[in-house]
């Protein structure tokens, strides 16, 4: 999971490991190493590849995402042709095949109805009448690689839990409620059955009883289809009941990263400990929720130093000075702060001090 709030880069971040950053955004410097291969260094033609097949994405607003004017099952279509051709072809051979089948079978059943020399009883001619009757609708219709897709969008769009499957396919987005749009939108991510599914805010503008049919199912899908699942929310309920592992985002940079066991029982990032202090509790009955002192600031001149320090309570005099690095404190937990560097344990350290109404602090 990734977690932070509003405006921090957590969006962003997601766009960049797709390689979906618009001018005049770019990326500098890092690495995203996916099953053992560095991303950034793919051509676009080869990460095309790469998105809605290996790694896919649901974005924030279901709505805005799908197309307006092409149908449901339209769309689901052509992710599959895009990203599995050579399996939709296969099963438009087996289904010619099975046409031609079926037609060769109706040649022998008016045979049988005309063979003078072995007649046939009421009941045999009723059947072979019927047979008839079913094969040749069967075979009315010459199948292509649109009916084999929808099929395919039909199937997936079952997984997800969507009743009328068939009748979904042929709606439009403006047609349906903001919890379908996002299992329609869900079912499109997981139809070619990625690796990495990246959620960027999934229940965002749905009701509570809805986010949770929602992250149930996705729960779900994430067992039956071995997916991988990259979380991105500003929820830290949602994250603790989600994820396996959580990074923490602030301004732009991740300032913890650990088990989410690990993290809710002993956050040790300042901002970490704020986020989860301020989560409402039956335990902290009668006490007051914590606080994060000052404002978020602005990416466009931001602090020196450790970005958080104008709002930290732990704050020393380095901090302001020089950025700290993610550094693994203890098997695999990571956190970016001075505080736990010995380079920096006897540096001065300021406390703050009200006066007037202000917050003031001193060395």
């Amino acid at each position: 999971g990734l977690v932070g709030e509003t405006g921090c880069g957590k969006s962003v971040t997601a766009l960049s490991l797709l390689q979906l950053v618009r001018a005049p955004g770019k990326i500098i410097e890092g690495s995203v190493i996916f099953k053992g291969e560095e991303l950034l260094k793919l051509k676009e033609k080869e990460m095309r590849e790469k998105r809605g097949k290996d790694i896919t994405m649901i974005f924030q607003d279901p709505l805005n995402s799908l197309n307006p004017v092409f149908s449901v099952g339209k769309q689901i279509s052509e992710v599959f042709k895009l990203h599995q051709d050579t399996e939709l072809r296969k099963e438009l051979d087996n289904r010619k095949l099975e046409r031609f089948r079926r037609k060769k079978e109706i040649k022998v059943l008016k045979k049988a109805l005309k063979d003078k020399n072995n007649p046939l009883t009421e009941e045999e001619i009723r059947e072979i009448n019927a047979k008839k009757q079913k094969f040749k609708k069967e075979t009315g219709h010459i199948p292509n690689i649109e009916d084999v897709a929808l099929d395919k969008s039909e199937e997936i769009i079952k997984e997800v839990g969507i009743p009328d499957a068939r009748g979904i396919l042929n709606r439009y987005p403006h047609e349906l409620s903001g919890g379908m749009r996002q299992r329609v939108m869900i079912a499109m991510a997981l139809s070619c059955n990625p690796a990495l599914l990246i959620a960027d805010e999934p229940t965002t503008a749905l009701d509570v009883t809805i986010q949770a049919q929602i992250l149930d199912m996705m729960v779900d899908l994430r067992e039956r289809f071995k997916t991988s699942i990259l979380l991105i929310t500003h929820d830290l309920g949602i994250i603790a009941e989600m994820c396996d592992r959580v990074a923490v985002m602030y301004s732009g940079n991740i300032v913890e990263y650990a088990t989410a066991e690990d993290l809710f029982k002993n956050p040790r990032h300042p901002y970490t400990k704020g986020l989860i202090g301020a989560i409402p509790s039956i335990e902290k009955k009668d006490q007051k929720l914590e606080t994060i002192r000052g404002m978020v600031p602005n990416l466009i001149y931001p602090p020196s130093g450790c970005r958080f320090h104008p709002r930290c309570d732990y704050r020393m005099e380095i901090c302001d000075k020089v950025k700290p690095p993610l550094t693994e404190i203890s098997v695999r937990y990571f956190v970016a702060c001075h505080l736990f560097d010995p380079k920096y344990k006897n540096s001065p350290k300021y406390e703050w001090k009200e006066k007037e109404g202000k917050v003031l602090y001193k060395l």
